[in-house]
This record gives C-alpha cells, sequence and structure tokens, in this order.
C-alpha cells in the first residue's frame, strides 16, 4: 500500500476511470484538475483544482507523494501555441515538481501519436524511434525524453504509456487494432504503479487484440495482460465498413487521422469522421 498517489487530469475521460481503483493503492488519493470535482470523491481522496502549468500550485500537493499518475493534458492536436502550457510545460512542472518532493515514479499518459507517423504494418515494438504525426503527437515525444532525462540524471522512474483508442468499444475498422478498453486500461495503470522497479519504460495502450500492431515483448516484466479483444465486434464493424484505401495516410499510418491532418488542425475530428464509415 503506498502512502500518496497523486493523480492530474482527474476530471477528464481516462482520469476518472482510475480514480476509484487508485484510492484503493493508497492511503491518500490527491485528484488534480482544473476543474471542480465531477462527484462524490472516495473517502480517502482530496480535490484539488490547479493549473499543472503553475509550479506554485503543483508544488504544495505534491508533499509526500510516492507516486504521480499525469494524465493532465489537452487530448487533441492544436496549435502549438495553444499546446505549450498545458501539454509541454505543465510535464516539465509536474516531472520537477515529483522530484522536488521525492516522489519515486511517474506514470505518463503517453500517446500512439508520438509515433504516429510509423506504417501500421511495421511491427513496431517499444524500442521504435520517435515519429509523432502532429504537434499533439510532438508533445508525447517531448514528455517521454523528459522522463527518460529525468530518469538518468535524477532517479525518478517513469513508465509512458503510449495510448490508442480508449473508448468504451471500438468504433471503426483501425481500432480492430487499436482499441483499449476501459478494464484494460486500469490494468495497465495498475501494474505501471504496482511494479517493484521500471527505471524508464514505454508500454502500449492496447488491449489484446488479435490486430494489434505493435508489441510489448520488451516489458513484459510490467506483468501488463490485457483480456479484452476487438475483434469481439469484428463482424459488426466490417459489415458496416467502406472500401480501404490504401493511399490514405489515415487508414496506413498508426496515428490514423492524426497522420493525415494539417497541423494544427483537430485529428479527434478525423477519428470522428473515420467512426462514421466504420
Amino acid at each position: 500500500m503506498l502512502k500518496k498517489i497523486v493523480l492530474t487530469g482527474a476530471a477528464g475521460s481516462l482520469g476518472s476511470a482510475l480514480r476509484e481503483r487508485l484510492s484503493r493503492m493508497c492511503d491518500q488519493l490527491t485528484s488534480v484538475d482544473i476543474k471542480d470535482a465531477p462527484g462524490p470523491l472516495a473517502s480517502n481522496e482530496t480535490w484539488a483544482v490547479a493549473d499543472c502549468a503553475e509550479m506554485e500550485e503543483v508544488a504544495p500537493l505534491m508533499e509526500g507523494a510516492e507516486m504521480v499518475v499525469h494524465f493532465a493534458a489537452i487530448p487533441d492536436e492544436r496549435s502549438f501555441e495553444e499546446l505549450l502550457r498545458p501539454n509541454f510545460i505543465s510535464s516539465y512542472v509536474v516531472w520537477e515538481a515529483a522530484h522536488r518532493a521525492g516522489a519515486r515514479r511517474v506514470v505518463y499518459a503517453s500517446s500512439v501519436h508520438a509515433v504516429g507517423m510509423h506504417e501500421t504494418n511495421a511491427g513496431i515494438d517499444t524500442d521504435a524511434p520517435h515519429r509523432p504525426d502532429t504537434f499533439y503527437g510532438l508533445s508525447k515525444c517531448f514528455t517521454e525524453d523528459l522522463a527518460r532525462l529525468y530518469w538518468e540524471k535524477r532517479g525518478l522512474e517513469a513508465v509512458c504509456l503510449r495510448i490508442f483508442s480508449a473508448t468504451e468499444t471500438p468504433q471503426n475498422t483501425r481500432a480492430l487494432g487499436t482499441w483499449l478498453s476501459r478494464p484494460d486500461l486500469v490494468r495497465m495503470v495498475e501494474r505501471a504503479v504496482d511494479s517493484p522497479t521500471t527505471g524508464f519504460c514505454v508500454v502500449y495502450g492496447v488491449s489484446a487484440n488479435d490486430r494489434a500492431p505493435v508489441s510489448n515483448a520488451k516489458v513484459a516484466f510490467l506483468g501488463y495482460r490485457p483480456q479484452d479483444n476487438a475483434e469481439a465486434y469484428a463482424a459488426e464493424i466490417l459489415a458496416k465498413a467502406g472500401t480501404p484505401d490504401p493511399q490514405n495516410p489515415a487508414q496506413m499510418r498508426l496515428g490514423g487521422p492524426f497522420a493525415s491532418v494539417p497541423l494544427g488542425e483537430s485529428g479527434v475530428a478525423g477519428i470522428q469522421q473515420m467512426t462514421k464509415g466504420a
């Protein structure tokens, strides 16, 4: 049992899915967001409204923390200027504050978009070099490199979760390979938190999909064993799908629509459009 965990981005869709499990892994859970608490808190949970790009707001919240789960960010492509504070500067603030507080590890919500320009059929593993597909993806590359730097220079461990399609159910043909179910998200974060040692590592946030385009073989030591499989939805999704276009980067690159949108324009809007056509 950990003494204290700090969770940022606690009001987001993914952060909200983690709060209950994290509260059972520690004596004290401090949930942080720029929004007010969305509902009742766990008995050992406190809620703090704070901007993660402001050191004076974040540093006091880190006092006594053993583990930090950093999910706060804008979760879509924007202009570089719009992403600078919430996605770049906030990462520095969180890592520096965690280091000053003597935390042991930061678990970070990275993204497939850090490697989104890799070809889907390349079969990459966790050693693949960064190939961001957007400024958003670039922010994930920056934070992964920051995490490695703080491990190698300051001994602060980090597990960077390259999250793919984190939805309740797979929404389109791409998600037959990239889906991450909510239960598997919780399992992955749980293993990232309770693994005895991690150093710096990255792990792909995908479920046990038959068509998964990436491999976690090199981080088996984390013990992440996903249990859900998008193949259960394949027949329904494929029956509604249009004819694929092998010349379309949105269908041939790991980042999906993020790989084809102009820099600064929403990739989520492209995913929504893809979902309409399955």
